[in-house]
């Protein structure tokens, strides 16, 4: 097709386009050569040899002739459609900074669904244009899916997953979630996976089926509430009052709780050796937790040492029956 369009750009051919052949031969007759074929050829016959080089069939898709102006208007119409995508992906995210829309999930889920729907009105405009039927390629594509379909289960199982996660938003960027036992805050959520950090500062990159497929924790899904626990156990010889006062006092001194939110203190159980209290305190950062927590502990630490109340540890109370204690007690002792 490249030599055919050459062909047609060949002097032999250009000459015979709009009176070239004419108007060499009266500019060589009258001794001004190639100097004056501009002047004889004027603005009407550059404009016809511009026009037939650029509406010169190179070949056929579909019935349609592809020529050069089709390819120049089919590529404008695709970076049209990416310009009024960024246009409008700029518009909805001022629109909702000016309603007061802060949620930068919602707002980036909105720009990318938005994005693939007017590029996929740009592409099948562009399709049109260059003849290629929508409907016969959604039936090809449809028979492709299929063939594809078992050779890529897991890709197509993450796409799918993310568009479902796009819609649903159940999960979306800056939220606080657990997969698979490690908490982490999502970053970016893309069409076949998602990018999120964890607490150690590690970029992971998570299938979108395992977010679709598993159990996940989301920390903000609803609300920042978060509940953190402390575990504690005491003496049975000591006053399960001023306990139970001793760790309120420590729930209430802990810097970043939420202070809407009193302590829970309850006690959960009678162990062996101890009994079994837990402190709770509420926060909005559950990406902090872990210091909380911490802060936590250690107000319940010193809470109960200034009060005189001992943290108890395992211990076994060992009882003889009398005779074996009175065996024991005739044993020779060393030295």
């Amino acid at each position: 097709m490249f030599t055919d369009l050459l062909h047609l750009a060949s002097p032999s051919r250009l000459l015979e386009v709009g009176g070239f052949r004419a108007a060499v031969q009266a500019a060589q007759e009258e001794g001004s050569g190639l100097s004056g074929l501009g002047d004889d050829l004027g603005l009407t016959g550059m404009a016809e040899l511009v026009q037939r080089i650029i509406s010169y069939e190179i070949f056929e898709l579909s019935g349609t002739g592809i020529n050069l102006m089709l390819i120049l208007t089919v590529g404008l119409l695709v970076i049209i459609t990416w310009a009024v995508s960024s246009f409008l992906q700029r518009a909805v995210e001022q629109a909702f900074r000016s309603r007061g829309v802060e949620d930068m999930g919602t707002t980036a889920i909105t720009k990318r669904l938005l994005h693939y729907a007017i590029m996929a009105i740009g592409l099948g405009i562009a399709l049109e244009t260059i003849g290629i039927s929508l409907s016969a390629l959604f039936a090809a594509g449809a028979i492709f899916a299929v063939g594809i379909g078992f050779a890529m289960q897991n890709i197509a199982q993450n796409f799918v997953s993310g568009l479902i996660l796009l819609v649903e938003r159940a999960i979306k960027p800056g939220d606080i979630v657990e997969v698979e036992g490690r908490v982490v805050r999502i970053l970016k959520m893309g069409i076949r996976t998602t990018i999120g950090r964890t607490r150690d500062e590690e970029e992971i990159i998570i299938p979108n089926a395992s977010l679709v497929q598993s159990t996940v924790k989301n920390y903000t899904l609803d609300d920042t509430f978060f509940r953190i626990r402390a575990a504690v156990g005491v003496s049975y010889d000591s006053d399960m009052r001023l306990v139970r006062k001793s760790l309120t006092k420590a729930g209430n001194s802990v810097q970043g709780r939420l202070t809407e939110r009193d302590p829970v203190i309850l006690l959960t159980d009678f162990g062996d050796s101890t009994v079994d209290w837990q402190v709770s305190i509420w926060t909005q950062d559950a990406w902090t937790s872990p210091r909380l927590a911490s802060e936590l502990r250690e107000a319940i630490w010193w809470s109960l040492q200034a009060d005189g109340i001992e943290i108890a540890f395992p211990q076994i109370d060992v009882h003889f029956d009398p005779p074996v204690e009175e065996a024991v007690t005739r044993l020779p002792r060393a030295g």
